[in-house]
């Protein structure tokens, strides 16, 4: 993994090898005219509407529309594989979401490299998840479940949005750093899950926020902790997985990328201005709205993050024996 590494950190300098004159006049004009932002997703999912809101940012901003462009499919590998083929003028941008680091190992035959073909510009925000139970499981805390998983291996259903996907891989993280024996079952989206979950057929999931967080409010579901290092702020009460499995963190992430050779001016453009929306308050209170938290970095930062959260579930899915569908 040490050549993801270097691949993502030398990008930029790749670029920067070009003739610098014409490269800096492009990078201050830039944007001339209207720029698309490839997302994997379908309308009104959690990563389209982070797209969106970022997409309006950089339009009021840089005074041309960023244009989002849903393209789903194949675990986001159909808008990834676009992005990878488009010219690398910064015209088109790609939503760089878990599922590609993910995707990585999880598919052995794709027509590209994410790693290779994708340059990283900027990280966009984290996305907790919630390790939550029916009520009808006797586990109110991780050592509780642990230890009732332990005693009953193989008897305890837990439901996903589907196989490779965030909530899968935390899932399965968990139950290979907690050294237990669970059913997965994946589902289509995460709706159907949560029905099943609600209604008792489900045992556990591993969810984002959004999605469960007025079932649990409303007492329907019960919170275990949270995916993240620290504490959360919207559920105050509720410990960290690692506190219990240490060193367990897990979150859907989404950031920005574009094909590589894109001009390193562009980058560095796009990565300053997106780094000021992450900052500007109310943008945090939107996010924050959607239970996200901003994590500014720079492309070099960002690249390294892709290459340190692709090798972390790498080990997972090569452990758990996960295939895509």
């Amino acid at each position: 993994m040490k050549l993801l590494r270097r691949q993502f950190l030398h990008l930029a300098a790749i670029a920067a090898a070009l003739p610098a004159l014409p490269r800096i006049a492009l990078a201050q004009t830039y944007p001339t005219r209207p720029v698309n932002l490839i997302v994997g997703t379908v309308p009104s999912a959690t990563p389209d509407i982070d797209a969106r809101l970022i997409g309006q940012w950089l339009s009021e901003r840089l005074g041309q529309p960023f244009v989002v462009e849903n393209r789903p499919g194949a675990g986001t590998n159909i808008a990834t594989e676009l992005v990878v083929r488009a010219s690398p003028d910064g015209y088109t941008l790609f939503l760089i979401t878990t599922a590609n680091a993910i995707n990585a190992t999880l598919y052995e035959s794709l027509n590209f490299n994410f790693i290779r073909d994708i340059a990283p510009v900027a990280a966009l925000v984290r996305t907790p998840l919630v390790m939550e139970v029916n009520p009808s499981v006797p586990a109110k805390t991780v050592p509780e479940f642990i230890a009732y998983a332990k005693a009953n291996p193989g008897k305890i259903n837990m439901a996903s949005s589907g196989i490779g996907t965030p909530q899968h891989i935390a899932g399965e993280l968990f139950t290979m750093m907690a050294g237990v024996n669970v059913l997965h079952v994946p589902y289509r989206s995460t709706g159907p899950a949560l029905v099943d979950l609600l209604s008792g057929q489900m045992h556990a999931m591993f969810d984002t926020i959004p999605a469960s967080i007025e079932f649990i409010r409303a007492g329907k579901l019960r919170p275990l902790a949270v995916t993240t290092a620290t504490r959360l702020d919207v559920l105050p009460d509720i410990p960290t997985v690692g506190a219990s499995v240490p060193g367990y963190e897990a979150s859907a992430w989404q950031g920005i990328g574009v094909p590589k050779s894109t001009p390193a001016e562009i980058v560095d453009k796009l990565n300053k201005e997106i780094n000021a929306g992450l900052a500007d308050s109310k943008m945090k209170a939107r996010l924050a709205d959607l239970g996200a938290v901003p994590i500014p970095m720079t492309p070099a930062e960002f690249g390294k993050f892709i290459a340190d959260e692709t090798e972390k579930y790498a080990t997972v899915i090569k452990f758990a024996g996960i295939k895509p569908e």
